[in-house]
């Protein structure tokens, strides 16, 4: 096996925290019923339905045609990713959110190492690619948060742990050294 430039390293890592967090979204998103999408904890609080609108709309808006227009692209309306309509059903959310992951890690996947030298704009200023993967990680792992927060307090006591469970970190802890120990 060859080794990898750094370059191919950090577009490998961004894809696997980008897929990481996407599981771990849709993880709890599995846990809660449709009504539960659409509950609101609090008064200037979002729901998990609006959650998902807004990480899919970023996404699809960021990593749709990335090195040759702005990421802050003319069809989308962020303020409207906020409200919810009609024809916002957890199918047809779903369905946006799914679309708007196959752009973002197909287009990461596209990525060359030498892409990440190019600079691109997001809402006209200008920010290497580099800055642009890192600054999506760090939006969707923020979301991430906020989703899996929202379903445990929806779910209680009967949230599956998407992590290490509490009272349990010794026995993970061995699991991982003896999954990875060297052969003797």
């Amino acid at each position: 096996m060859s080794e990898l430039s750094v370059g191919e390293l950090f577009l490998q890592a961004s894809i696997n925290e980008l897929e990481r967090y996407k599981t771990l979204c849709e993880g709890a998103l599995a846990q809660v019923s449709e009504k539960d999408w659409f509950y609101v904890p609090a008064p200037e609080s979002n729901s998990l339905a609006i959650l998902v609108k807004h990480v899919a709309g970023n996404l699809r808006s960021r990593w749709s045609d990335f090195l040759s227009t702005d990421g802050e692209k003319p069809h989308r309306n962020r303020d409207t990713e906020f409200e919810l309509t009609q024809a916002d059903t957890v199918e047809s959310l779903r369905q946006h959110w799914d679309e708007s992951w196959e752009i973002t890690l197909g287009t990461l996947r596209d990525l060359t190492a030498a892409d990440l030298t190019r600079t691109i704009t997001i809402r006209s200023q200008p920010v290497s690619v580099v800055d642009a993967a890192q600054r999506s990680l760090a939006h969707i792992s923020y979301h991430a948060g906020q989703i899996v927060a929202l379903a445990k307090q929806i779910r209680g006591s009967e949230f599956s742990n998407l992590s290490v469970p509490k009272g349990k970190s010794e026995e993970f802890l061995a699991s991982m050294q003896q999954g990875y120990a060297k052969p003797k």
